[in-house]
């Protein structure tokens, strides 16, 4: 069962340039409106990129960096319940999505033969929201926690944050107005038809300087598989 969400740009772009309180100690805030619309981006996106390698026989592509976000075992797990799972136990602010967003478009333009898809969106995902809040925001959750919330040992995380680095020639900053261009994309997604419908699940969601204990306990997420 699902319920069709009408989003609208002024929402969205609200939305966009907010920063949650860092005492709300509220767990049941419910995620922020990007979530849907990057979701509902990289699934289209995802799709085409699927089709495509099965046209091509499935035949590896990229350099041997690219590939190591190639997991054996896709995670059962929809990209909007994944992107509200990170929301949910690593509390990153609406405008690290945009960030993420920017990567993952500037990921796929230095390296041409690296395309978003089932078997790497989940790795790129976390890899690349953890960087994108160590860019953006003051205070962050450790690479171990993150490990944990994306379901990936620390060694893993590790392993592919610096391949990520690489491959993005550490080119990581994002000017204002190269953010705001990619929020006017995302409000543009909503905008189609008098306000993009974007289907939300019902299903019930998994989802630094250092945390602090407590609040580390408090969001300590429930476990998944390792295995991206």
């Amino acid at each position: 069962m699902s319920l069709l969400n009408p989003i609208s740009p002024s929402k969205l772009r609200s939305d966009l340039y907010n920063f949650p309180c860092d005492d709300d100690e509220s767990t049941t805030t419910a995620p922020p409106s990007v979530i849907s619309v990057l979701a509902s981006l990289l699934d289209r996106a995802i799709s085409r990129n699927d089709r495509a390698a099965v046209n091509r026989g499935n035949a590896a592509v990229g350099d041997a960096r690219s590939r190591a976000f190639e997991s054996h075992q896709v995670l059962d797990m929809t990209i909007q319940s994944f992107l509200e799972r990170i929301y949910r136990y690593a509390r990153v602010a609406p405008p690290v999505y945009v960030v993420a967003y920017v990567y993952m478009d500037r990921l796929c333009q230095y390296n041409p033969g690296l395309r978003i898809c089932s078997a790497n969106a989940h790795r790129l995902l976390i890899t690349t929201i953890m960087v994108a809040s160590k860019f953006v925001e003051d205070l962050n959750y450790c690479n171990s926690y993150f490990a944990k919330v994306g379901g990936l040992s620390a060694r893993e995380l590790n392993s592919l944050e610096l391949d990520f680095l690489f491959l993005m020639k550490f080119k990581l900053h994002v000017s204002v107005s190269v953010f705001e261009s990619y929020c006017s994309h995302l409000e543009r997604e909503v905008s189609f038809g008098g306000g993009y419908q974007i289907e939300r699940s019902l299903r019930r969601l998994m989802c630094g300087g250092e945390i602090t204990a407590k609040e580390k306990e408090r969001r300590e997420p429930n476990p998944v598989a390792e295995v991206l």
